[in-house]
């Protein structure tokens, strides 16, 4: 069964993957799904456009559908997350200046990863004390994994998110950043990390498994609207994306996965920085040992109707961070995760 022109909105990141894959090596196809991949350039786009209709369905972060449904940032707007497409993937990056100050500040002979944000204190302090500007971090959007693992990272070492400037930077930009000096540090999906690490600019000193391990990263976002009229098709899409996420398991295929990303249509960056975490290393810092990180990248479409009860407790952590973050001043109840999720749907 064919089925009509479907748009699927994707950022320009290693955990792409799931679709892009599906579509270069023809799981789409064989699904007798018409998908074209519409990159995006940042966040909020990609999730505008899924609210009004221009986007069939999209790679979501996956606080993004609880932020939708609750209207922040934007209009209240159903968007269902019925597939997990990955965990892991973010890392922290400073600069090479920033670094260099911890080594001086702390005593050290060099750093070792990863890396504790307590270092930061005493550069904190001396900041504040001779009345320079604070830390300026970033990281993607404000209701992403990587926010609340950068604020988990800071309060883990005792340093509270006043103590630092955040800003929301689109995650290819993240490099041009810190090479102009407009930030200290970040939070980002790979391969931008490693981007970093291989201009010379940066030091990746902690990843999302560090600090979380294993947690949701990305989604299938779909209207709910668009999924109830329909859901066979939208099955269709799930079970090619879950048989892609099988394939990307595959450690072997994992090299060709990142040819196939490098390519300039999707990320446009040299292969030696897309395979590193797909392969299972971090690249920490020039002219050394990346870290062997096997579950950097991991691809494992979860379903959640086959795995309610432990990725609704997923969920519910996500809200606790949004909650901590002081984006939502309640705790979401459990039935209205359930909608998000499309459970027993």
């Amino acid at each position: 069964m064919s089925s009509p022109d479907l748009n699927i909105g994707y950022m320009p990141l290693n955990d792409a993957a799931p679709l892009i894959i599906a579509k270069e090596l023809g799981f789409f196809e064989k699904a007798g799904l018409d998908v074209q991949l519409r990159k995006q350039n940042s966040w909020a786009t990609l999730r505008d456009k899924l609210h009004v209709g221009l986007l069939d369905a999209a790679h979501m972060l996956a606080p993004m559908p609880i932020a939708s449904s609750l209207g922040l940032g934007c209009q209240p707007t159903a968007v269902i997350a019925p597939l997990i497409m990955s965990q892991n993937g973010n890392a922290i990056t400073l600069s090479n200046n920033l670094v260099d100050d911890i080594v001086a500040e702390n005593g050290l002979s060099e750093i070792s990863f990863p890396l504790s944000a307590k270092l930061l204190a005493p550069i904190i302090e001396s900041r504040k004390s001779s009345g320079k500007s604070k830390l300026q971090l970033a990281h993607v959007f404000p209701y992403s994994c990587h926010y609340y693992q950068l604020l988990d990272w800071l309060k883990q070492g005792g340093i509270q998110m006043e103590d630092v400037d955040i800003h929301v930077i689109t995650p290819a930009d993240m490099v041009d950043a810190m090479l102009n000096n407009d930030i200290d540090g970040f939070c980002v999906g790979s391969p931008w990390n490693a981007k970093a690490v291989r201009a010379g600019v940066g030091i990746t000193v902690t990843t999302s498994f560090d600090i979380w391990g294993n947690a949701p990263e990305k989604v299938l976002g779909i209207l709910k609207s668009r999924f109830d009229e329909t859901p066979e098709l939208f099955e269709r899409i799930i079970s090619a994306i879950k048989e892609t996420c099988q394939w990307l398991s595959i450690l072997p295929n994992r090299f060709e996965a990142a040819l196939i990303l490098s390519k300039t249509a999707y990320l446009d960056t040299p292969l030696e920085v897309v395979a590193p975490s797909l392969l299972g290393s971090c690249l920490t810092k020039p002219n050394t040992a990346p870290r062997e990180l096997p579950l950097y990248n991991v691809f494992g479409a979860l379903d959640v109707n086959s795995m309610e009860n432990s990725i609704v407790e997923d969920f519910i952590l996500l809200q606790k961070h949004m909650l901590s973050a002081k984006q939502i001043h309640n705790e979401v109840p459990k039935a209205h995760l359930l909608e998000i999720l499309n459970a027993n749907a």
